[in-house]
């Protein structure tokens, strides 16, 4: 006979009419005076319930001496026996939590598996919309043409501007002289790195430098966008896109920046005044008119389409035969350069959409820039160590330079002379002068870079590492 609470015999035994247990007196009142039911199974119970039970005094037994072999050997067996049922219970928690942690693998790789298959069904969802929407846009025009447009022309108030601009940029560009205070080769020559900033957005590759040369523009993988400060070296606002950057660009005060979720939004004063989401796939280049207040996208959808931020509208769209990667916009404003994924560089005519001219290179078109005197088109494919001159007069290509390195980024100066490429392995600025119509290369820089500006009249050189890093590049 026990107590059910000590587990030793009771001095005082009392049993519970509740549960019929036996209890040390002493023991089971202070749990009623404290709780107020029977500690086996809960009920109600109280002092006065409970029954002593007649019985002897209980000796306790003397304590075993362990001064003896069979005492010695009987206190083993007992910590033994005990030893084993604890690594007996050991065992199976371990085989239940092995059997636990398998379980939990294979859901995590059916749900891996899920994600993979929806990420499939959505990109072949996203092509087949794009193809859908040229093959629409294919049944409407006549002739089956490879070239679609998908408006007569542009609305009138913009085609207003566009000639405007066209007519007083044309006249004079050929003759405008060289800006008082521009670098020359030979200070160009001199240009060394600066300190560079600390990595800000890692996978960066959109990068756009604004006209005072003082404000940059970046966007990241995650889909943050920057606004850095190069006097300063530092961000001085933040912005989000949708999606992972693709391009970035100015359009006076404001910054544009494309994704590759196909949405292009256009912030003011850190405030998101337009968001245009015209692409059926990816946006993957933006470019700017010279009137300031129309932009280009580009996208995977094989189109291209025209924004008017002075109404935050959408102008046109216009579809190709390909994917499309990168954009550029003449300086004049009336022809809008596209490169496709088919390796060919597709020029229009910006108020009708109509195919003007078809230059053909041998891989992707990564990268345009029109030369400021509006007679060259630099491109430049994808993995390539080479940039193509072509001349507009005579549709040919008549110069290519050979960097030695993987060129990522090409960008022309205001002047026409210098043209600033971009690569894992370093810049090159190659120099053409006009005279002797020759190239000279002033400049090569290890300083990696997945992209590159121009700064203030070309007096300075930013660039963009892989890692989201700044450096900037000046005359020593």
């Amino acid at each position: 006979m026990l107590c059910a609470i000590s587990g030793e015999a009771p001095q005082v035994p009392v049993v519970s009419p509740k549960s019929g247990s036996v209890f040390e007196k002493r023991l089971i009142e202070a749990y009623i005076a404290e709780n107020g039911k029977d500690p086996v199974n809960g009920e109600e119970l109280s002092t006065d319930d409970l029954i002593d039970v007649k019985s002897q005094r209980v000796v306790r037994p003397r304590p075993p001496t362990l001064t003896s072999i069979p005492s010695l050997l009987s206190v083993f067996q007992e910590e033994w026996d005990a030893l084993a049922l604890e690594t007996y219970t050991l065992r199976q928690t371990l085989a239940q939590t092995r059997q636990e942690l398998s379980s939990a693998l294979y859901q995590h790789d059916a749900a891996v598996r899920v994600i993979a298959r929806l990420t499939k069904e959505r990109d072949e969802a996203r092509d087949a919309l794009s193809k859908v929407t040229v093959g629409a846009r294919s049944a409407a025009a006549s002739g089956g043409e490879a070239m679609q447009v998908d408006s007569t022309g542009l609305p009138e108030a913009v085609l207003a501007r566009v000639e405007s601009t066209q007519a007083s940029l044309s006249k004079t560009r050929r003759k405008r002289p060289v800006p008082e205070g521009w670098a020359t080769g030979d200070a160009i020559s001199t240009f060394k790195p600066t300190e560079s900033s600390n990595p800000l957005y890692p996978g960066s590759k959109a990068f756009a430098v604004n006209s005072s040369g003082e404000l940059a523009l970046i966007g990241g993988a995650d889909g943050a966008v920057g606004i850095y400060s190069i006097p300063q070296k530092q961000v001085v606002q933040n912005l989000q896109a949708n999606g992972p950057v693709t391009d970035a660009a100015w359009a006076g005060e404001k910054a544009i920046v494309a994704s590759s979720t196909g949405s292009v939004k256009v912030f003011e004063h850190g405030n998101e005044v337009a968001n245009f989401n015209s692409h059926a796939g990816a946006a993957t280049a933006l470019a700017v008119h010279a009137t300031g207040d129309i932009v280009a996208s580009v996208g995977a959808d094989k189109s291209y389409v025209l924004y008017d931020l002075t109404t935050n509208s959408v102008i046109t769209q216009i579809f190709s035969d390909a994917s499309l990667l990168s954009v550029k916009i003449h300086p004049d404003g009336h022809l809008v350069a596209a490169g496709g994924v088919d390796g060919q560089i597709k020029i229009f005519d910006i108020k009708t959409g109509a195919s003007a001219a078809t230059f053909t290179m041998s891989g992707p078109v990564k990268s345009l820039f029109f030369s400021e005197n509006g007679v060259f088109l630099a491109a430049v494919t994808e993995n390539s160590t080479t940039v193509s001159i072509w001349d507009l007069r005579s549709a040919q290509e008549s110069k290519v330079l050979e960097t030695g390195s993987q060129v990522d980024s090409i960008n022309w100066d205001y002047t026409g002379q210098f043209l600033l490429t971009a690569g894992p392995s370093g810049l090159t600025v190659h120099q053409y002068t006009k005279a002797s119509k020759s190239w000279s290369e002033p400049l090569r820089s290890a300083v990696p870079a997945v992209a590159a500006a121009w700064g203030s009249a070309a007096q300075a050189i930013v660039a963009l590492n892989s890692e989201g890093g700044v450096t900037e590049l000046t005359a020593q």
